[in-house]
């Protein structure tokens, strides 16, 4: 074996031990029992100084059960750059409180499933509903606090597709352009002739996997030189964001269908700074945040030469998640305002070729398409979402007229290991604040 490759393997031997699926997403991994894993209850980053048993550092931030304390404290791990609320007062988040779980659902293997259970043993930290505007539930665990921002992985991905959508119809960026026209600097890259809207909807023909089960997999080398994950002595790739998607090659055919990859929207996030001269967190402070109402700042997290990291970097409150996520469910419209230029949102849940998604291969996700960096399921209701690491979903509905943040710290990183049985309990809840 290659000596540095043995090397590498080793460092990241316990990241990718908690971030894979079982193979081929068919066998259930063994799993802590959720009560095990509080960090409270075990006194992770407890004390002054806290047991070196018990101090979370950047490269233990995804081996279990530390990913727990540190999925709402990344800011303490590394350098960020605050999604600024803006000067003026918290929007309104009326309560209607209801008790939902006791509510139970197959979870599609024969068996009864609480509401209550489904949170335990899916590691929820944060969950909160909204129908009609107001919080009929709102929980936290884990030691989590409600002013804490928690760490949204690639629901980011979705905030930068908002950006880039507003951008797209107010006429500052083209989607039929080359990528190489706003990006010189990614001409001899995969993306030279791939267009902003291939980049977007994760067509490209780009030489890249996400496999966390494979260490030579180019989703480390974009966590190294994110940052995200401290790089190994013997490691010689790119340190920055930019140096890293100026090395990737093509592959493939642009436009034939969709694999989803991180790097498609780092490229759109530089896209976006390029073209309004100003950086990721201030355009989201400016065109969503500041105007929504946000109870606190949001947060991004930035490379060692500070480029922030639009496909994974973003960490937010529940409540301000929930905010965001009544202004799509209100087609861009919240806090007496449009935040949202008139379409976008319309833009979005209208989706991409389903055929094209087939790509994938996501059987649990049959019929879905992936349009501007949200996952489109084309149902009867209308329901799109944000999806991330560990469990992270955002699902509005706007049939029921329902939005539901779910933020989690699970052990298996891939969302499709919970992806069903989140949409079960999410089905259950629309149904039951339906009927009332």
């Amino acid at each position: 074996m290659n000596p540095s490759l043995s090397t590498l393997r080793l460092a990241l031997g316990c990241a990718i031990l908690s971030l894979a699926a079982a193979a081929a997403h068919s066998q259930a991994p063994l799993l802590p029992p959720p009560d095990t894993t509080d960090p409270v209850a075990l006194g992770i980053m407890q004390g002054f100084p806290p047991a070196p048993d018990k101090t979370v550092r950047l490269g233990s931030v995804l081996k279990y059960p530390n990913a727990r304390w540190a999925l709402h404290h990344m800011r303490e791990l590394g350098p960020t750059a605050a999604v600024w609320r803006g000067g003026a007062g918290a929007s309104a988040l009326p309560a209607a409180p209801r008790a939902l779980d006791a509510i139970e659902f197959d979870d599609g293997e024969g068996k009864r499933v609480s509401i209550a259970d489904w949170q335990r043993t899916t590691y929820t930290d944060g969950l909160i509903v909204l129908h009609k505007g107001k919080v009929v539930s709102e929980q936290l665990y884990a030691g989590m606090l409600a002013r804490e921002p928690h760490a949204l992985w690639s629901m980011s991905k979705s905030f930068t597709g908002l950006l880039a959508t507003a951008l797209v119809a107010e006429g500052r960026i083209d989607p039929n352009a080359l990528v190489s026209a706003y990006l010189p600097e990614l001409r001899e890259s995969a993306w030279g002739d791939a267009t902003v809207q291939q980049t977007l909807d994760m067509t490209t023909g780009v030489q890249y996997t996400e496999d966390f089960r494979d260490p030579s997999s180019g989703i480390f080398q974009y966590l190294f030189a994110g940052g995200l994950l401290p790089a190994p002595a013997t490691y010689a790739g790119p340190r920055t964001i930019p140096d890293f998607l100026k090395t990737v090659r093509k592959q493939g055919e642009h436009g034939a269908g969709f694999v989803y990859k991180t790097v498609d929207t780092e490229v759109i996030g530089w896209l976006l700074e390029r073209v309004t001269g100003k950086s990721f967190a201030t355009l989201m402070s400016e065109r969503i945040w500041s105007r929504i109402g946000a109870q606190e700042d949001a947060y991004v997290w930035a490379d060692p030469t500070g480029t922030q990291l639009a496909s994974v970097g973003m960490s937010a409150t529940l409540r301000d998640l929930a905010r965001v996520g009544e202004m799509l469910r209100l087609d861009g419209r919240y806090n007496g305002q449009q935040v949202l230029p008139a379409g976008v949102v319309a833009e979005i849940r209208k989706g991409a070729d389903p055929e094209k998604f087939k790509a994938a291969n996501m059987p649990m996700r049959a019929g879905y398409s992936y349009h501007n960096h949200f996952w489109i399921p084309h149902d009867a209701a209308g329901t799109f979402e944000m999806k991330g690491l560990f469990g992270q979903h955002m699902h509005v509905n706007p049939a029921a007229e329902l939005v539901i943040v779910k933020l989690t710290s699970h052990p298996v990183g891939d969302t499709r290991f919970t992806h069903t049985l989140d949409r079960k309990a999410f089905a259950a809840i629309a149904a039951a604040v339906s009927a009332r």
